[in-house]
């Protein structure tokens, strides 16, 4: 499918071919930036078997009750606009009757998924209209190699055995290049929404992250009145937002080198918030915006270490929910029906799970009528395309193989350099970039990323 249809070039000969792979919010965000930075025409193929276009695997099956837990204010997705998003939730008539007058400025609420994910096509969609020189082909067939030839081109081997040739490559699918799991196992009833429950008595939500928060409450809004339990490994849910904004606060001097010392800067920095009238979350939110260079900083051996025990904690404390979602994520659990149990899931079986209790050695079978599997997702370097970037030498690991290696403008990183034009937005970098999964992040690396591909690109026009 054509979106959009050329003019005449102004600049004669072919347009640039700009492949991107996937069509989430990473690839939406990436052909906003392309269409926004790049001054040449090009043909833009935006590939992905999903039929239709979605904001990626937090937002395409979001329900209308099913709140994104970063405030307004940090989700526009045009650069030097950090206003944008709250200007369009103002202009929409409908969503600005349903938000109280009292709220102290659209900046600070928290919107449903659905709504983001309107506001981010609308813009892409404003985008691509603002560029009578370029076309965007939305295709629905599968990559299933890519491969770079000796003049610098890649060629993109479809599922359905056609070839397509670019001059720049996007990797922007999330956590892979296959579609995430079905949020059901073979206990459920078939074609069961992930919100329902059948006739199931007890629900197992498999993770502790927003996912398994937003499906227990998705439970209760369809009307499950049965058992539901949240099983997690380490047991740490998702932390609260303040009410009312908490802006970044940290220590200026010089972070610690060392992992211990780290962790207890960090802590007396919260401590040191709370006693100046702010917040934990705002000492927070001042840690992410150093959390790239300290990661940088570490050596491989202490990046292990804080993997196997901070990770978690770590998470629960940047990915907050709502304070409203979070108090009533409370109010379930002091109900009774819903519990948190710590425990490794071993395997599935007919009628529930095997499973390994925390602190304990032995396995146990825990019966459940359904189980859903919210854990949170890794890049999946095992897919064939990655596999074979990998083994081409197009791409490496992190170093501690927990996804591709990526600068911050995300391309992709090799070991004998980067070869130009082959980039990887959004989750497949979480092990080179600390929080690449979350919006603001994806937006900036997005625009990094188009200013890079602009720049690339301006030899060959001027050659041509």
């Amino acid at each position: 499918m054509t979106v959009h249809g050329f003019a005449s070039y102004p600049y004669g000969g072919q347009p640039a071919q700009i492949a991107i792979v996937g069509r989430g919010f990473s690839g939406l965000m990436m052909a906003i930036a392309l269409l926004k930075s790049v001054s040449q025409p090009f043909q833009l193929r935006m590939f992905d078997p999903q039929p239709i276009i979605s904001g990626g695997q937090a937002l395409a099956t979001a329900r209308s009750t099913e709140i994104l837990n970063s405030r307004a204010r940090d989700l526009s997705v045009s650069t030097g606009e950090p206003k944008d998003f709250t200007r369009w939730l103002q202009a929409n008539a409908h969503f600005r009757e349903a938000v109280s007058a009292a709220i102290p400025g659209f900046g600070q609420i928290f919107v449903p998924k659905a709504t983001f994910s309107d506001y981010v096509y609308q813009r892409f969609s404003e985008a691509l209209a603002q560029r009578t020189d370029v076309s965007v082909q939305m295709s629905n067939e599968g990559i299933s190699r890519i491969q770079r030839s000796d003049n610098g081109m890649f060629t993109l081997r479809l599922a359905d055995g056609s070839e397509a040739v670019c001059d720049t490559v996007v990797l922007a699918t999330g956590y892979g290049l296959k579609a995430p799991p079905p949020e059901t196992n073979e206990h459920d009833g078939a074609g069961a929404l992930p919100g329902s429950s059948g006739n199931a008595q007890h629900v197992v939500v498999m993770g502790n992250g927003l996912r398994a928060v937003d499906q227990v409450l998705q439970l209760r809004d369809g009307g499950f009145a049965g058992r539901i339990t949240i099983l997690s490994r380490r047991g740490f849910l998702p932390q609260p937002h303040t009410r009312m904004p908490a802006d970044a606060v940290f220590p200026s001097q010089p972070m610690p080198s060392q992992l211990r010392h780290i962790v207890r800067f960090v802590r007396n920095a919260c401590a040191e918030a709370e006693e100046n009238g702010w917040s934990w979350q705002a000492a927070m939110n001042g840690l992410r915006k150093r959390a790239r260079t300290l990661w940088a900083s570490l050596p491989p051996s202490e990046k292990r270490q804080f993997n196997r025990h901070l990770r978690a904690i770590y998470d629960s404390h940047r990915n907050r929910l709502p304070a409203d979602v979070h108090a009533r994520l409370e109010r379930e659990l002091a109900g009774g029906l819903t519990q948190l149990k710590r425990g490794t899931t071993l395997r599935h079986v007919p009628g529930g799970l095997v499973v390994r209790w925390a602190g304990g050695s032995a396995e146990e079978q825990f019966a459940a009528d359904k189980v859903i599997d919210c854990r949170c997702l890794s890049p999946d370097l095992k897919d064939p395309v990655i596999a074979e970037l990998l083994s081409a030498g197009l791409a490496t690991t992190d170093e501690l193989g927990l996804g591709l290696a990526v600068n911050p403008a995300g391309e992709l990183l090799t070991p004998r350099g980067r070869p130009a034009g082959l980039f990887a937005i959004g989750p497949l970098g979480l092990g080179s970039l600390p929080d690449i999964d979350l919006v603001p992040e994806i937006v900036t690396q997005a625009y990094a990323a188009a200013t890079l591909v602009n720049a690339q690109l301006r030899p060959q026009l001027q050659a041509g």
